[in-house]
C-alpha cells in the first residue's frame, strides 16, 4: 500500500473521530410516572395535550431538544380539596426539553388556603423533579414539535 493510500485512509478514520455527536438522534424525556410526595403538596398528572395536538396519555415522552408545551390534568386526592368538577379544568405547562434529561411533571396542590366551588387556583403544574438520564430514542416515532 502506497504512503499517500495509508494518509489518505488515515485522515479519513480522523475526520471520522473529530466530528461531533450526531445532534439529530439526542433527545430528552418528559414522565409522569413517578409517584411524588403527597406530603409536599404533589400529585400526579395526566397529559391530555403536547403542543396543542391530543395524545394518549403514557408513562414517558420521548422528545427531540427544544421547548414543549404539555397541557395537564390533575390527580388530586386530597381531603383538603372541596372544588366542584367543573373547577377541575387541564392547565398548560411549558418545558424546555434539554438532551439527556429527564423532566418529572406534577400537580402542585396550593394548600395555603381552602379551595372551594368553582376555584380553579387550587392547582399548578410544575416539574418536581429533574435529573440527568440517558436518552436513546426507542422507536423509530419520535413525538417532535
Amino acid at each position: 500500500m502506497s504512503v499517500s493510500k495509508v494518509l489518505l485512509i488515515a485522515l479519513f478514520i480522523l475526520s471520522g473521530c473529530a466530528s461531533g455527536p450526531d445532534e439529530g438522534n439526542t433527545c430528552g424525556t418528559v414522565s409522569g410516572y413517578l409517584l411524588p410526595d403527597s406530603d409536599e403538596g404533589l400529585y400526579r398528572v395526566v397529559v391530555t395535550h403536547l403542543n396543542g395536538k391530543a395524545v394518549i396519555s403514557r408513562p414517558n415522552y420521548q422528545l427531540s431538544p427544544g421547548q414543549y408545551e404539555f397541557t395537564l390534568a390533575e390527580l388530586i386526592d386530597s381531603p383538603r380539596l372541596k372544588v366542584k368538577l367543573a373547577a377541575r379544568q387541564t392547565k398548560t405547562l411549558s418545558v424546555e426539553v434539554r438532551a439527556d434529561q429527564r423532566y418529572h411533571l406534577a400537580a402542585k396542590f396550593n394548600q395555603d388556603q381552602i379551595y372551594r366551588g368553582l376555584d380553579s387556583d387550587y392547582w399548578q403544574p410544575v416539574v418536581w423533579k429533574q435529573e440527568a438520564d440517558q436518552c436513546e430514542w426507542l422507536s423509530l416515532q419520535r413525538d417532535d414539535k
